[in-house]
């Protein structure tokens, strides 16, 4: 009896003890977008908070139209709904200028910052100082079933032309029920839909700007590309491309429906697992297409960790951050995920890690293609800006999302190419004149 009276006791002080722990630790809002290498991250936070018992860490995880309206409204307003934002190489230096995030300048020596690689670290920083984290790290090729390509008696071109894209897909195009000829984004965004075209209309010898800063987007480069762009889609590409953006073409190339896909380098690793791919042992690869020029044919895009200065945890979101960026985070998603889906793009030790160089056969030749995208020289005629398939000002973000709402609306054929450019010239000239970049 007496042992019994004691348990309620004992009971109590366990729970004021539990109660205490919890008080003791700081909640951080972690907002990412849904891409595959970030829902390993979410589903790795049990390690994390293993080691950071006095962190506790809330997700937000949306799509990347919506995540970027979301995350733009919260920091231009210093609403201080997050603590970890993940943003982009257009993101970084732009809204570290109006000091908008909090500055990285003194990271751990265990972090290891001269690992990053250069011009990943320099894409995320602003007057030598960075102010965000690369999580992973991306440049643009084309993927194809080998196996359809066999039968068919077609040899991949060690650099495919965009002419011959188009007679391949014309070939491949219902080689099998349910097998489009290619895949590619229609979904509007400037970082949907816009990433592509970008490089297609670079490739096609075209720009944005000037070197006035005077719209090009109805000239001849832009009129060829969206035009080839649009029969291509249209004629050799799955039902509801329009709707298509990085997730669902990656769902449908894995799933075996596309005979190509022209995408980012970053899905290689979901592609060649076999347990998330039913293509991984018939997948090809090889360079971004191009038509008139090479320039500008593949892109260069970091996704980062980066913390607001209206986050009221720093001190916690910084060891978040430090820690999901980290070697040791890539051993561990190597250790407990497979190799072929730790975070490309971001360290030289990556690189030099033979169980990554062993299991993903398309490791040198995307660090080849992150090396060799050039956003001071994207395009064929000279330029004021600087940035492959972005534009490092200020507003591009609604420039590019206005811009891809009429190149979808093109591709759908509510509007013509013609009608949806100039529609796009008069509105992207009225923004940069109400800029000032015209004065």
């Amino acid at each position: 009896m007496r042992l019994a009276r004691h348990l309620p006791v004992t009971t109590l002080a366990a729970a004021i003890a539990v109660a205490g722990h919890a008080q003791a630790q700081t909640e951080i809002t972690v907002a990412t977008v849904n891409n595959n290498d970030m829902v390993i991250m979410q589903s790795l936070t049990d390690a994390f908070e293993e080691t950071h018992p006095d962190i506790k860490l809330d997700w937000v995880v949306l799509e990347e139209n919506v995540l970027r309206q979301r995350m733009t409204t919260d920091i231009a307003t210093g609403g201080g709904q997050f603590d970890v934002m993940t943003i982009g190489a257009y993101e970084a230096p732009i809204w570290a200028e109006r000091e908008w995030l909090e500055p990285l300048n003194d990271l751990p020596d265990e972090y290891a910052v001269d690992d990053l690689l250069t011009s990943v670290r320099d894409g995320l920083s602003l007057d030598g100082t960075p102010y965000a984290l690369p999580f992973y790290a991306e440049s643009s090729m084309m993927y194809y079933r080998k196996d359809l390509f066999e039968e068919a008696g077609i040899e991949m071109s060690e650099q495919p032309t965009w002419s011959e894209v188009r007679d391949w897909a014309e070939q491949l195009h219902g080689a099998q029920e349910g097998v489009a000829g290619i895949c590619l984004r229609g979904k509007p965004g400037w970082g949907e839909n816009m990433a592509f075209v970008s490089t297609l209309v670079n490739t096609y010898g075209g720009r944005w700007f000037d070197e006035e800063w005077n719209p090009e987007l109805n000239s001849e480069p832009w009129m060829n590309a969206i035009e080839f762009y649009v029969d291509l889609l249209g004629n050799y590409g799955p039902p509801g491309a329009s709707s298509n953006g990085f997730n669902e073409n990656l769902a449908l190339f894995s799933r075996g429906n596309c005979a190509m896909w022209v995408d980012a380098t970053s899905a290689a690793g979901t592609l060649y697992d076999g347990a998330e791919s039913s293509v991984a042992d018939n997948l090809g690869f090889a360079p971004a297409p191009v038509a008139q020029t090479p320039k500008g044919s593949h892109w260069l895009w970091t996704w980062a960790l980066a913390i607001p200065a209206s986050s009221e945890h720093k001190d916690a979101a910084k060891q978040f951050i430090t820690w999901a960026t980290s070697q040791e985070y890539i051993e561990l998603v190597g250790e407990t995920q497979g190799w072929t889906n730790v975070p490309p793009g971001t360290r030289e030790s990556t690189y030099a890690n033979e169980h990554y160089t062993e299991a993903a056969p398309f490791a040198d030749f995307v660090l080849s293609a992150i090396q060799n995208a050039d956003p001071t020289d994207s395009t064929l005629e000279p330029n004021p800006y600087t940035g492959v398939q972005i534009v490092n000002i200020p507003e591009f973000q609604a420039i590019g999302t206005q811009v891809g709402q009429s190149i979808a609306a093109a591709l759908t054929g509510d509007t013509t190419v013609e009608q949806a450019l100039n529609s796009a010239q008069s509105a992207t000239e009225r923004t940069m004149q109400r800029a000032g970049y015209n004065d």
